[in-house]
């Protein structure tokens, strides 16, 4: 199916600015404890369609290099955090991105996967590059803000990227931004579910009920 007629391929820096900030504003859980491990398992085996992103302590010196060090997997109801170097969360997150009846979306995750295998070993399935599905339809902006600012018409910030994210505690503001960026990702699938440009997603995942897909309202701030 073509893209809507009137939607831009492109959007300046400009036109971006003038857009609404949105952030994330519905619940977020922290997985600190096993027993919000389990909880997290329960909730993420009731889904059929997630966002999905994870966040690397930056490197600024010549050789240096880090693993990812937080997860992060929004669903209809909450965006739940996977602290990776405080908790051993392999087993739950293998699980979940070797569920075939699950989709994880997000935006260039093919480095995320790579990384992630260096923590733990796992089989990956039902992965949608939401840039890339934006690229088979003739877009030139690929990255998950412009993808937010051409479907869904708000803007997100990216301040909180470079900060760091092996912190033992992360600040209000590493939390909005994580659980922002694995939202938006779901957001962007079930709008592209909405105008037909998943359909030749590879794997196509089996239909979900409606009460677990419905877009959340978009919050403003």
């Amino acid at each position: 199916m073509p893209l809507p007629a009137g939607l831009p391929l492109t959007i300046s820096r400009e036109q971006l600015l003038e857009l609404p900030v949105c952030r994330y504003e519905g619940p977020v859980v922290l997985v600190e404890t096993q027993a919000t491990l389990a909880r997290a398992l329960e909730a993420i085996r009731a889904e059929t369609a997630t966002g999905f992103d994870t966040e690397t302590r930056p490197a600024f010196r010549p050789g240096e290099r880090y693993l990812p060090c937080l997860a992060q997997i929004a669903t209809a109801h909450a965006v739940w955090l996977f602290p990776l170097e405080r908790l051993d969360c392999s087993a739950v997150l293998a699980e979940f991105l070797g569920a075939r009846e699950i989709v994880k979306a997000g935006v260039a995750l093919a480095d995320d996967l790579r990384q992630l295998k260096e923590r733990f070993p796992f089989s990956e399935h039902g992965i949608r590059d939401l840039g890339a599905i934006a690229r088979r339809h003739g877009l030139k902006q690929s990255g998950v803000r412009n993808l937010a600012a051409l479907f869904l018409g708000v803007r997100i910030t990216k301040g909180t990227k470079t900060s760091n994210w092996a912190a033992r505690q992360l600040s209000p503001q590493q939390v909005s931004y994580a659980a922002t960026d694995a939202w938006i990702c779901r957001e962007l699938w079930l709008r592209f579910e909405a105008l037909g440009l998943t359909a030749h997603a590879d794997a196509a995942p089996t239909p979900a009920a409606a009460s677990r897909t419905a877009p959340l309202d978009l919050p403003q701030q």
